[in-house]
């Protein structure tokens, strides 16, 4: 583990994480649905569908007795109506197979529909405390320029060494600000 850049990092979102309604909330709902919502979308546009969308479905059981159409409705300006769709069907399983409570673990979590390899890990991180490691984007450009990876993006070779440097510099027992900080400096200052 570089210690070095780590604590760096740590340390610079200490001081600069963005203020966002779910952050810090470790309710496994909030952060799922807050993670879906933010997919290929700016945060600041999620926030008022954000809030709009607890007033409805306040808790998964909720969501999973919901009409779909309702769920569609809600989600109207958000774009990417599988996001809704995935979102209203994993609810459904959660409730008849998970007892209404996501699962915490990240190979359970991919198991649901809607949930690849980053939602999984970033759930499993930020609601459940486990040292999963998110890879999207934004943390992707993050570590291509801090480490200067030469492989071009999306190959084989340029995600093992993403996972790899990814996990080598998880600090242990702080997966959820590490992951949430490197989103943050991807987002906005090592911007594309």
């Amino acid at each position: 583990m570089s210690i070095s850049f780590t604590r760096k990092l740590l340390s610079w979102y200490a001081e600069q994480e963005r203020n966002i309604p779910w952050r810090g909330v470790k309710d496994p709902y909030v952060v799922w649905v807050s993670e879906i919502m933010a997919q290929q979308t700016r945060i600041e546009t999620v926030i008022p569908y954000f809030k709009k969308w607890f007033d409805v479905f306040p808790d998964v059981q909720a969501l999973a007795s919901a009409e779909q159409q309702d769920v569609l409705k809600l989600w109207e300006g958000l774009g990417y109506y599988s996001r809704a769709r995935n979102l209203h069907r994993a609810a459904q399983v959660i409730v008849s197979e998970f007892d209404g409570q996501l699962p915490a673990d990240a190979a359970a979590l991919k198991t649901l529909p809607g949930i690849g390899d980053y939602t999984s890990a970033a759930i499993a991180s930020l609601a459940f405390g486990l040292d999963e490691v998110a890879l999207d984007g934004n943390i992707r450009r993050v570590l291509a320029r801090i480490f200067d990876i030469a492989e071009p993006l999306g190959t084989g070779e340029a995600e093992r060494q993403f996972l790899s440097l990814a996990k080598e510099n998880l600090p242990g027992g702080q997966a959820d600000d590490y992951n949430q900080a490197l989103m943050d400096l991807g987002a906005t200052v090592c911007v594309p």
